[in-house]
């Protein structure tokens, strides 16, 4: 099924680049575990060991572990949130209240050590809380042996067992996994809805599990002549003995490991021309057979399409795996659901796959910059999507403006600094992660150009793959590439609810027989404006309105028309006034951004016509 494929990462505890004024550093935890699985009573039993390296300049006093199966109990945290929610998510809605003891998930700790010492530990929820038996002081590694076991929930929420779709085995968030530690500190978020915040590891995962089942997931199998699967030497068979088969699977510089397991999986195979080997794992329903045939080689445009416009994905495998509950990304893998449209199966696998970019290996912190993730995998994924199901839209990128602009009306936007898990309203949680963030890239682009644009998610992508980027550094990326001065871009649309709106007031002839058009700003985020005037003989031109706290101008965005670049605004200025050397007879129209990258939310305003 999964080659074994060996390949080294090399992650440096310092770098050049500097994060918030300091030198760069990131932890490291390295997981052996293996685990056997009773797929009767959808409950296991498991080991780990963890070497923790502690690469920060702080010497710790405790650690956090993450519980994830403990949020599937009545009155859980996520319990009660979903149920207090105005619009709770509708696979969470009540259901998790209503789970019996043998429907419900937990993870438990039997036994932790510290380089074989005891130590002290407390389950709070979703989070163990961990008294170490001795400091770990900076440059250290220590050594955590534990012995665990847990209970496969009911599928509700991205993880868990008996799927609507029949899936077996949604294997995500399902072992002790040691939170991150940062910059910032401890990030021990408790499991309430969102997504998360991992270290950088490698996984050495060993998964016992009765012999019928095909498994799929994160990380390269180890010994498919040993089970008897995927092993396609000639002329060889392989007897599986006993009623278990251990899979054993290695996985390099991932900050999650995901698996899935059924026993009616169909398993193809594809390989991508200069990329990576691709891996379909789905039921074997009749249904929905030729629609994930027909899946895999969009899969593989859509994996070359990523790697060119943003950069080389960097692992040899790709699996495309049926479970779950919706669409949800992993380390090498994505967990959808299978019974769908043709359209929406690429989809949801475009969308899925781009995380492996903008999450797996760009690994922001979910629950504080859930837009940089869910937003830029949003817009490349629409993007792709155009291309290679060759819909031919020339503003493909307009619904996820819509999507923005019905939050900013809507009330009840918050600022995208909000935590994750505090947003009022799931709406406008799911608005401000992908539609908004979707428009800071986009709009971005009308900033500092396109091909600037373009540039900077390469280079971002190359300075910050397998590290932990915050907004700042990709702001400094796009500085660096277009020579601009960008903060006032970050604060106002990350930190704030200020919008956009920018009018022609007023156009006046003048005594000279020239034309004076006045702009006036009236929302609160400042903009550079591009101004196009066409006049009565079809002849279009440009006007370039700088802002003057950018500090650079940008490229002419239609090369082939005539562009003058006026004077800078500066941001005080309520209104700009330019005057054209032609009567306002010989003018036909006039209007702020033609392209509508500019996400102006009244844009009733923004032309001018005789």
């Amino acid at each position: 099924m999964f080659k074994k494929i060996a390949f080294v990462f090399f992650v440096g505890t310092l770098y050049t680049s500097a994060q918030n004024n300091t030198s760069y550093w990131q932890q490291q935890a390295d997981y052996t575990m293996k685990v056997d699985m009773n797929v009767e009573k959808h409950q296991y039993e498991g080991t780990q060991e963890l070497v923790y390296s502690n690469n920060s300049p702080d010497t710790l006093y405790q650690v956090f572990y993450h519980l994830y199966f403990n949020a599937f109990q009545p009155g859980s945290e996520m319990d009660v949130r979903s149920i207090n929610l105005p619009d709770p998510d509708p696979r969470v809605g009540d259901r998790i209240s209503k789970l019996t003891p043998q429907e419900i998930g937990y993870l438990k700790v039997s036994s932790l050590k510290q380089n074989g010492k005891p130590v002290l530990y407390k389950t709070s929820g979703t989070v163990l809380e961990v008294k170490l038996h001795s400091p770990i002081a900076p440059g250290e590694k220590v050594n955590f042996s534990m012995n665990f076991n847990g209970q496969v929930p009911l599928q509700i929420r991205r993880s868990g067992r008996n799927s609507k779709e029949g899936v077996a085995l949604s294997m995500t968030q399902w072992f002790p996994k040691m939170a991150e530690y940062d910059f910032e500190g401890w990030h021990a978020d408790p499991y309430i809805a969102r997504e998360f915040h991992g270290v950088w590891s490698n996984f050495d995962v060993t998964i016992t599990i009765d012999k019928n089942y095909i498994l799929g997931g994160t990380g390269y199998l180890q010994n498919p002549q040993e089970i008897g699967y995927g092993y396609e030497k000639p002329g060889t068979k392989v007897t599986k003995k006993g009623k278990k088969l251990s899979w054993h699977f290695k996985a390099p510089m991932v900050h999650d490991f995901a698996w899935t397991a059924d026993p009616d999986y169909i398993h193809d195979v594809l390989k991508v021309p200069n990329g990576p080997t691709l891996h379909f794992l789905y039921k074997n329903n009749k249904d929905i057979i030729d629609n994930w045939k027909d899946l895999q080689p969009k899969t593989a445009e859509l994996i070359q399409y990523f790697s060119e416009n943003i950069g080389k994905y960097p692992y040899d495998q790709y699996s495309v795996l049926q479970g779950g509950d919706g669409g949800m990304e992993y380390a090498m893998c994505t967990l959808i659901t299978g019974e769908r449209s043709f359209e929406s199966l690429v989809g949801v696998t475009a969308h899925e796959m781009a995380h492996s970019w903008f999450q797996q290996i760009l690994a922001t912190n979910e629950a504080k910059h859930e837009w940089m993730d869910e937003g830029f995998t949003s817009y490349i994924s629409t993007l792709a999507m155009n291309e290679v199901m060759k819909q031919n839209n020339p503003n493909s990128l307009r619904g996820v403006y819509n999507g923005y602009y019905q939050l900013a009306i809507s009330g009840i936007e918050q600022p995208q600094t909000t935590q994750a898990d505090h947003y009022s309203h799931n709406a406008a949680y799911g608005a401000s992660a992908y539609s908004k963030g979707a428009v800071f890239l986009s709009q971005l682009g009308y900033i500092i150009g396109e091909d600037n644009l373009a540039k900077t998610i390469k280079r971002y992508f190359n300075e910050w793959k397998f590290k932990h980027p915050t907004p700042n550094d990709f702001k400094r990326v796009a500085e660096k590439v277009s020579g601009m001065q960008l903060d006032w871009y970050l604060t106002h649309w990350t930190q704030t609810t200020n919008t956009i709106d920018y009018g022609i007031k007023e156009v006046i002839s003048t005594n000279n027989n020239n034309t004076k058009i006045i702009l006036e700003r009236i929302g609160l985020i400042p903009m550079p404006i591009d101004v196009y005037v066409e006049y009565k003989d079809s002849t279009i031109e440009s006007f370039y309105v700088p802002l003057r706290m950018m500090r650079a101008e940008k490229e002419n965005p239609i090369p082939s028309m005539k562009r003058t670049v006026l004077s800078d605004w500066p941001w005080a200025n309520p209104t700009y006034t330019l005057e054209l050397s032609k009567p306002r007879s010989e003018i036909k129209t006039i209007e702020i951004d033609i392209t509508h990258t500019m996400a102006d939310v009244n844009p009733s305003n923004n032309s001018f016509s005789e």
